[in-house]
């Protein structure tokens, strides 16, 4: 297992069994505003899991229902298999999620408006502990990418879309010659399993940097190696209901003041004091991505 007490993780010590954990598809909806039928008008909202396991989400709901004056209730804090049905059908009018091909479809089927980003999460290097590549370090992923095939070193192509993409960008900025007896591909039967691939390969990996921190992956003799390169990160988005969405014109002018308000510099700055009090950087505000 990745040992907590690493340098790249000491900022967070047990944050992940003291926070909301994000266990798969059916988490239990967390819920921020425990009454929706206060006062003040609301917003419900889907969240894509990284957000709420690190911790950001717990910091950040309260800091954006002051801004905006919105009561906030999060409908399902999941991955997105898990938050995409609830926005489709009505239940969250508001929508934390990648930006991805499941994204731009809501868009293009009319489900969503037009997608906003407000921030973006970092993806990171693991390898094994003996680094026969000898990356350590460094803070551009596509200089050791260039490493490991000079190593010879073994790598592991995530199945997961976000690591999958991040690492064919470093390939195309690298100019890395691939080949099948150096890029191994992830077989194993659940992806969440990868780590676990990449111990027993002593391979390196491209992953989430959240879910290696929280433990949603875990691989023995293996530590985060790179990380810090803006290059390597993810950008998140804000949707709001589009034509096609069955929100109410009161759902949909609370959640366009929501989404506007985090986009803003007011709720920008609200993010870094989040994520700062989550024990971050977990998630990097727009100035920073």
């Amino acid at each position: 297992m990745i040992p907590r007490n690493t340098p790249w993780c000491a900022s967070a010590p047990d944050l992940g069994r003291r926070r909301l954990l994000v266990a798969g598809v059916g988490l239990a909806a967390t819920r921020i505003t425990a009454t929706w039928a206060e006062a003040l008008e609301g917003v419900r909202v889907a969240v894509v899991g990284g957000i709420a396991l690190c911790g950001v989400w717990e910091q950040l709901a309260p800091r954006l229902r002051t801004g905006t004056d919105l009561a906030i209730e999060t409908i399902a804090a999941a991955p997105k298999e898990g938050i995409v049905p609830p926005f489709r059908r009505g239940d969250a009018n508001v929508l934390l999620i990648h930006g991805s091909d499941e994204s731009l479809a809501l868009a293009y089927q009319g489900i969503s408006g037009p997608l906003r980003v407000w921030g973006a999460n970092e993806h990171v290097i693991v390898g094994p502990a003996e680094d026969p590549a000898g990356i350590r370090g460094l803070t551009d992923g596509a200089a050791a990418l260039k490493r490991i095939a000079a190593a010879n070193a073994a790598m592991i192509g995530f199945r997961d879309p976000g690591s999958h993409g991040v690492l064919q960008n470093l390939i195309r900025r690298s100019g890395v010659s691939v080949s099948p007896d150096w890029l191994l591909i992830d077989t194993l039967p659940e992806a969440h399993q990868v780590l676990e691939l990449a111990s027993q390969r002593r391979a390196y990996v491209i992953v989430g940097h959240i879910p290696v921190v929280f433990e949603k992956l875990r691989g023995e003799g293996l530590e985060v190696l790179v990380r810090g390169d803006p290059r390597m990160r993810r950008p998140y988005v804000v949707l709001e209901p589009g034509p096609r969405h069955p929100a109410s014109e009161d759902q949909r002018a609370a959640a366009r003041r929501f989404a506007d308000y985090l986009i803003s510099d007011s709720g920008q700055a609200d993010l870094v004091a989040a994520d700062r009090a989550a024990g971050g950087p977990w998630i990097f505000p727009l100035a920073m991505s």
